[in-house]
């Protein structure tokens, strides 16, 4: 959040609970001066009346009755008016924070699309330019356009994570359910990634003949963005353990890495859209805040859970899929 808007929603913060404030200082000030009319009344009624007359005592009493009475109305109308505002009031409160916070990310977001996207771009542009324009070795010519598929690989990863975050948020997304064997695609998931980042050290537990109902698709994009978050998150000289395996009535799969963890003030916040760990000025992955997101929303829809656990030294992530 830039400088001036957060001046403006501090600014914005102190008008709107002053005005809550006024609106409560007048409430309270209306039932003073109710509850002092009602004593007055009452004092004027019992004035009128002769103290020696047979019915003092009863017609006394029926008007301090009437007094309770009127007391017992201005505290009722009172309190409920009184919480009335205050839920009102911080509904509002927390509706305009939300809203506020949620325009940040979703700026935020434009931002990091747009720079995931040049990034590629260029490098894809200047790969292709080196091939056009210069004669190469046959090694260099395939290391190139190694980098190249790569780099279009990241596209094609990025415009799916932002079609099937839309279409899932809004249900127009059909999820097709058949019976996925989910060793064989963890085990095509994870040699991709060691064909795609051989720099980088891969250990995979992952148990033969396990199948999960699901769609094939929707699963290999858990996968696949629980191993990107665990590089993107992590030392390049660290490995990514991936582990899939079988736990009495379910099935666990699990990414761990050795980066510098999550704090655990953020761990309930980083399944959230657009949410990502620190702030735009200091953190330095590459990402869109839609990996993690994603993962929650399709570990819904295959009755699955995700959830974040410290490791020894950075995270691990665990998908478990009730079977």
């Amino acid at each position: 959040m830039s400088i001036f808007k957060a001046k403006r929603l501090t600014l914005i913060t102190i008008v709107y609970w002053f005005l809550l404030s006024y609106v409560i200082v007048a409430l309270v000030f209306w039932f003073i001066s109710l509850q002092q009319q009602n004593e007055n009344i009452t004092s004027l009624r019992l004035q009128q009346l002769n103290p020696r007359h047979p019915t003092y005592t009863r017609d006394a009493e029926k008007i301090y009755d009437g007094k309770r009475r009127k007391t017992g109305q201005y505290i009722g109308e009172g309190a409920t008016f009184l919480g009335l505002i205050i839920i009102s009031a911080v509904f509002i409160y927390r509706a305009t924070r939300r809203q506020f916070n949620l325009s940040s990310q979703q700026q935020n977001f434009m931002m990091a699309v747009t720079h995931e996207l040049k990034t590629p771009i260029a490098v894809t542009r200047l790969n292709l330019e080196t091939l056009q324009k210069r004669k190469l070795e046959e090694q260099q010519q395939q290391k190139l356009i190694s980098n190249t598929l790569q780099e279009v690989e990241r596209l094609n990863s990025l415009c799916n994570n932002i079609l099937l975050a839309s279409q899932l948020e809004t249900g127009s997304y059909k999820i097709s359910k058949k019976e996925v064997d989910a060793s064989a695609l963890a085990e095509r998931v994870v040699g991709e990634f060691k064909m795609r980042n051989p720099h980088r050290k891969f250990v995979s537990n992952i148990q033969k003949e396990l199948f999960i109902t699901g769609e094939e698709l929707l699963l290999e994009i858990l996968m696949t963005n629980l191993i990107e978050n665990a590089l993107k998150y992590s030392p390049r000289e660290t490995a990514v353990t991936i582990t899939l395996e079988s736990r009495k009535d379910n099935i666990k799969f699990s990414v761990a890495d050795e980066g510098p963890g999550i704090p655990d003030e953020e761990k309930s916040r980083i399944f959230e859209k657009f949410y990502r760990v620190g702030n735009e000025e200091t953190r330095t992955a590459k990402g869109t805040g839609l990996g993690l997101y994603l993962c929650k929303k399709i570990a819904g829809d295959h009755n699955a859970e995700v959830r974040v656990h410290n490791n020894v030294k950075g995270s691990v992530f665990i998908v478990i899929f009730k079977t």
